[in-house]
């Protein structure tokens, strides 16, 4: 607890996490497709924008509340699907949605994720989405939007980005498979870190909890993410597939992965609600844009209805103001909350989620803004169109 209080940023408990995960377990956190150029550029891109504040403004109480997915939020911020949270810590997807919860936060669950659809929805009355793939049996995917109605979920979010897993190149160096196991290679790093092996590798049973029933791809033994991919994600998945989703679900839906306009265009043509601008985490990919990068253009082509919200590269409380200022909804955050989780279990996310929120809220503040809906694009210049 000591360590996660001196955690003065997301960078500090980045560094908290590295030193307590295994090194094949770190890197599947922290790496990217390739060259892990789109990685990096992610969270550097945010530097090209420079923010230009009003003055005398009453800055004296501060609004950040908003709506997501059609239900209030506190703050514009989302808590993004991630998978196989119980690699980085045994409370996994449930340490996760308490501290949304404790923040009045949208919480994504993944489809790969450790943590069954309808436990999730029993301990997490919040806003919640389901992140749903297409998998090759069609009937999964339409038993997910059946549970996902039974247990009150508010939207879907479909990823499109996936028809083949990215080249994670740090995964292969390091034999990464799924569940975890013991190598040669690898014995050394689980050894020198028992208070993550000893939970992991001698816990309850590993599987993808909401899909384990039908696709047990895990019963024979340990294998690639690459190879699990491979063998259940439909790549024949087109818009006529997000126009069924969309009329079978009937409520809330993003498409996950969009990065241009004319695909987000299409996304709202197909019944979508939103788009989430995403490159998967620079983990697909590599050279795609950043997202901050193509939210001005996407809402310029959408107008004022659906939600845009930026998935990627958010590090900073900064890095939201700036977003919403081009046109986002709301950003959504990944890596930031799994090094707080890796870091402290519950404790380290709420730790993350609230040195986010004071940085959005100075930022404000010394931004002269005083409320969410008053950022505006003159807040926002990239720092190449300057004379």
């Amino acid at each position: 607890m000591k360590a996660l209080a001196r955690a003065n940023n997301i960078a500090d408990l980045r560094a908290l996490a590295r030193r307590r995960l295994p090194r094949p377990i770190f890197d599947y956190i922290d790496g990217g497709a390739d060259d892990e150029l789109t990685l990096r550029r992610n969270s550097s891109a945010f530097a090209d924008y420079e923010l230009i504040p009003d003055v005398l403004t009453d800055v004296s109480n501060i609004r950040t509340e908003t709506r997501l997915f059609g239900q209030e939020v506190r703050w514009p911020l989302m808590l993004s699907p991630t998978g196989l949270n119980r690699m980085f810590h045994p409370d996994a997807e449930l340490a996760v949605a308490r501290a949304a919860a404790r923040h009045g936060l949208l919480y994504g669950l993944s489809t790969l994720g450790t943590t069954r659809i309808e436990e999730l929805a029993k301990e997490f009355a919040g806003p919640k989405v389901f992140q749903i793939y297409v998998f090759k049996d069609r009937g999964l995917t339409a038993e997910f939007v059946a549970r996902c109605k039974e247990s009150g979920f508010h939207g879907l979010a479909l990823t499109v980005d996936t028809p083949v897993a990215g080249n994670r190149e740090r995964d292969r160096v390091n034999g990464l498979s799924l569940p975890p196991r013991l190598t040669l290679k690898s014995f050394m790093s689980f050894a020198l870190h028992p208070g993550w092996s000893l939970p992991a590798l001698t816990g309850s049973k590993f599987d993808f909890a909401n899909v384990s029933h039908k696709v047990d791809a895990l019963a024979s033994g340990p294998m690639s993410l690459f190879d699990y991919i491979g063998g259940q994600f439909d790549r024949s998945l087109t818009w006529r597939d997000v126009e069924w989703l969309a009329s079978e679900w009937g409520g809330p839906l993003a498409i996950k992965g969009v990065m241009t306009p004319e695909d987000a265009k299409h996304a709202i043509a197909s019944g979508a609600t939103g788009v989430m601008i995403s490159n998967h985490g620079g983990r697909q990919l590599d050279s795609a844009p950043a997202p901050i990068d193509q939210v001005a253009a996407i809402r310029d082509v959408l107008g004022d209805g659906p939600d845009v919200i930026c998935d990627g590269g958010v590090r900073r409380g900064a890095d939201v103001v700036k977003a919403l200022a081009l046109g986002a909804t709301a950003c959504s955050i990944g890596r930031p909350y799994l090094y707080g989780l890796a870091a402290g279990g519950e404790a380290g996310v709420d730790r993350a989620l609230s040195l986010l929120l004071e940085e959005l809220e100075r930022t404000m503040i010394l931004a002269g803004i005083n409320d969410i809906s008053g950022i505006r694009a003159r807040h926002v210049r990239s720092r190449g169109s300057r004379r």
